[in-house]
């Protein structure tokens, strides 16, 4: 079993985050490195998320974020419990793909989450097969779709 860690983004990651989304594997899933970026730099002081880079074996591959669900005005999560937590997830080095470890790596930090949160969610787009097959290997299930934020369609699935 592969032992994950998540440190707490820097600004130090800037060119390795935006190199991640320059990866094709991402290319249609988020927005541009430095859009992304742009937003994560303007939240890695706010208490409201936690953004982390995930490590294996002492090497960076990941980005994950987990949030109060009802933090920002998100239609998708309106009618869950309030105490949920919202997680977004990406793996960047595509030299980790097709191993389990999004799985991997989404499973231990549920763990982590699950002791202080009674649901879990997430929302990927529902195109996108690669991040619900590894949600559901985590242990989500889906619940609905329904739009998002943006007005796009998201599946939203929960880990009771």
């Amino acid at each position: 079993m592969v032992d994950y860690s998540f440190r707490p983004v820097t600004p130090a990651d800037a060119p390795m985050f935006k190199a991640w989304l320059a990866q094709p594997h991402i290319a249609g899933w988020w927005r541009d490195g430095e859009s992304e970026w742009a937003l994560v730099a303007g939240d890695i002081e706010n208490p409201a998320i936690n953004l982390r880079i995930v490590h294996a074996g002492g090497i960076p591959f990941a980005f994950l974020q987990d949030y109060d669900a009802h933090h920002w005005p998100m239609p998708q999560y309106a009618d869950l419990p309030a105490g949920a937590r919202a997680l977004d997830t990406f793996l960047g080095d595509p030299a980790f793909l097709g191993q389990g470890h999004a799985a991997g790596y989404i499973a231990a930090r549920l763990r982590r989450l699950r002791r202080r949160h009674p649901v879990i969610l997430t929302d990927p787009d529902p195109a996108n097969t690669r991040a619900i097959a590894a949600y559901a290997r985590a242990g989500f299930r889906p619940l609905k779709t329904v739009p998002g934020e943006d007005g796009d369609p998201v599946q939203v699935m929960i880990h009771p």
